[in-house]
């Protein structure tokens, strides 16, 4: 077994290998980059090496410094993560001639499953089912019409090195056939500096289901059942589950023993995981094989009961598997949330910035410990309250995991634990993931991969958050007024006549983003100070309804529990928003208002203040999220059309290109190639 092992890594899952080899007492090596100097990875472990400046290029994805740190730290093995180096064939080679253990498969397997077009032979020698496709790297866009059209319609149209959405289009005719086939190529030879692209039959209503396998250097290999992750927007995974709702007892053995077979075909020998599309009518085929671990790998942990770091761990060491298929457990429901730093609300542009609060729910679960047998919560994260998103690496804050007994269990987990994260600083997706938690068709598990494409089509609004009960957040916001009041009440030295008194009689007024403000009556009586409880009592067109609510949750936390006529809850509220610093910000099951609660006389004079409308910003091109200005294209006096290029921002990975609205003159440029732009900063002004 390693004495010491380096993590080839940063964030979340950096943080999750360190966990796992301290339960196994082996010391480890963190590396990091500029931008990465305080980050908790570089915290947790035992040792730590600087690699290089901020971005990946210059520190994460260099091999060559990854393998001087195991060097100069004596670490025995190298453990990948996922991302940057995790699937390089060359990488895993390098460490392997230098005598280091590179913890995930054989480079031979890695090179054998990375190339596309070659595993899909791979797949059909193996005996393992394959979409109808053209095979071999296609030259011309007039060529990929003819095979488009000898398939069927409608195709996929894959980039051989394509991954994490980049070199994929799907036609549904001649034209878009032509044009995808040619997008492809380009998008893949600039992104993987590999340009051969391939076509397949394009499965509809399908389903992104992949099988989790585990393979020795003995011959063992199992499958530890399957993962559900067909929740995806743009192809990158959302919500992930396991065991799948859809899949029936005799699909889950095929593609099981189908995965194992095509493992054992390239000597798989670590944690792997090969992904299958799923049509409507239970028929599966071999998409691609990840030699790595996933991220959503938790929630095979949760249903198996095993620590996939630590199986990675033994069988790098030369150990045989500890178990054989018939031992494989399945228990249990869990489901996985990918919190990312993104703005649902402005099309999931990147929130980069500091944490000013993070403030995860309650944990009772935690990664490389037994699942309790009741389930629970996990947090897997990278990150601490006051540290950085940096704009150089991906968005990902962390994964939030439950395991319930069931499905339906799962979700009411993960509904009350994303109602407990509190993020403050950075925008994060956590209403999004919300409003998908409470689809009724996600409930009902009626769902593909194009779920949100269907559902959302014009992108996330504020309206698309469901709530079941809203006038449930008017009740919290006068419930909180009155421990306000409470506290008020009990300062000393309040002048005679003068001092604070109780005020049944309240109006909430939930804020309008456009000055149409929603009025409500409430009544809070019965405040005991004690038990901190009262029945708040709102009146409606049909009636009053009663909210009886108790909370031990002190004034000022943000992150509120207690129960409301006797069921349990967890909300978030807190003094103050953007645009008004007396409001009181309820949030609760994706759902956020700014409220004004009042007397009903100031409530009267409140209808009355007129409404202030914005600034007119059309004549500025503004930037919509924080990043780096890569390139401004155009100059004072030129004339522009609506749809064209203006400027480049790149955050997390990523290049935004930002496009003219309408036609029109540029008169000035307000920000300079390089610089760092914060949201809604301006970057061109137009005549």
């Amino acid at each position: 077994m390693f004495k010491k092992i380096l993590i080839a890594n940063r964030g979340e899952i950096a943080c999750r290998v360190i966990k796992t080899a301290r339960k196994m007492g082996i010391a480890t090596v963190a590396v990091y980059s500029e931008a990465d100097r305080d980050a908790r990875h570089v915290a947790l472990a035992d040792e730590a090496v600087f690699i290089g400046a901020a971005p990946s290029r210059e520190s994460y994805l260099r091999a060559d410094k990854i393998i001087e740190a195991c060097k100069s730290t004596g670490a025995g093995g190298v453990h990948p993560g996922y991302g940057f180096l995790s699937e390089n064939e060359e990488f895993a080679r390098k460490v392997e001639l230098e005598g280091i253990t590179f913890i995930g498969p054989k480079h031979y397997s890695i090179a054998a499953m990375g190339d596309k077009i070659a595993s899909k032979k791979l797949a059909l020698d193996a005996k393992v089912n394959t979409i109808p496709g053209w095979n071999d790297a296609i030259e011309t866009a007039e060529r990929a019409v003819e095979i488009a059209r000898d398939i069927g319609y409608p195709v996929m149209i894959k980039a051989s090195a394509g991954g994490g959405g980049k070199g994929l289009r799907v036609a549904y005719g001649d034209k878009e056939a032509f044009e995808g086939f040619t997008a492809c190529r380009n998008e893949a030879r600039a992104s993987f500096g590999d340009d051969r692209v391939f076509i397949e039959k394009f499965v509809e209503q399908p389903r992104h289901i992949e099988i989790q396998v585990l393979g020795d250097a003995h011959g063992n290999c199992v499958y530890l059942n399957e993962r559900e992750c067909s929740i995806q927007r743009r192809h990158q995974k959302v919500i992930e589950e396991a065991p799948s709702p859809f899949i029936s007892e005799a699909t889950r053995k095929a593609m099981g023993e189908q995965a194992v077979q095509l493992a054992k075909a390239v000597k798989y020998q670590s944690a792997g995981t090969v992904e299958f599309v799923v049509g409507k009518d239970q028929s599966f085929y071999f998409l691609e094989m990840n030699t790595r671990l996933q991220v959503e790998h938790p929630v095979t942990e949760c249903i198996t009961g095993l620590d996939l770091v630590e199986q990675m761990i033994r069988v790098a060491a030369g150990e045989k598997l500890g178990f054989a298929q018939t031992d494989v457990k399945r228990r249990g429901w869990a489901m996985e949330c990918r919190i990312n730093a993104e703005d649902p609300f402005r099309g999931f542009l990147p929130s980069t910035g500091r944490l000013v609060r993070y403030q995860p729910p309650t944990q009772t679960m935690e990664s490389a410990l037994p699942v309790p047998e009741g389930g629970g919560v996990r947090v897997d994260t990278g990150v601490t309250e006051g540290g950085e998103i940096p704009m150089y690496y991906d968005s990902m804050i962390a994964k939030l995991i439950v395991h319930g007994v069931d499905r339906g269990d799962a979700i009411a987990r993960m509904r009350e634990a994303l109602n407990g994260f509190v993020i403050r600083g950075v925008s994060s997706n956590i209403p999004f993931q919300a409003a998908l938690l409470a689809h009724p068709k996600f409930v009902a598990g009626d769902f593909n991969t194009g779920f949100i494409a269907e559902n959302y089509p014009t992108g996330f609004r504020a309206e698309d958050v469901p709530h079941d009960d809203p006038l449930f957040l008017v009740a919290m916001a006068a419930y909180v007024r009155r421990l306000a009041r409470e506290r008020a009440a009990g300062i000393t030295g309040q002048l005679p006549g003068h001092a604070v008194k109780d005020a049944p009689e309240l109006v909430v007024v939930v804020l309008g983003a456009d000055g149409r403000h929603a009025y409500h009556d409430v009544q809070v009586i019965g405040f005991d100070a004690g038990s901190r409880k009262a029945d708040v009592r709102v009146r409606t067109p049909k009636g009053e309804r009663h909210f009886a609510i108790q909370s031990p949750t002190k004034l000022g936390e943000i992150q509120v529990v207690g129960t409301c006529n006797g069921r349990p809850f967890t909300a978030q509220i807190e003094r103050g928003s953007a645009k008004n610093p007396l409001a009181i910000r309820v949030a609760h099951n994706g759902l956020a208002v700014d409220t004004m609660v009042l007397l009903p006389r100031a409530a009267e004079l409140y209808r009355l203040m007129p409404y202030k409308a914005p600034p007119d910003l059309s004549k500025f091109l503004l930037s919509p999220m924080p990043g780096l200005l890569a390139d401004v294209v155009v100059k004072p006096g030129q004339v522009v059309q609506a749809g064209e290029r203006l400027a480049v921002i790149e955050a997390m990975k990523m290049e935004n290109i930002l496009t003219a609205s309408q036609d029109g003159t540029v008169s000035e440029v307000l920000a300079s190639k390089g610089e760092s732009l914060a949201v809604d900063q301006p970057i061109l002004k137009f005549a």
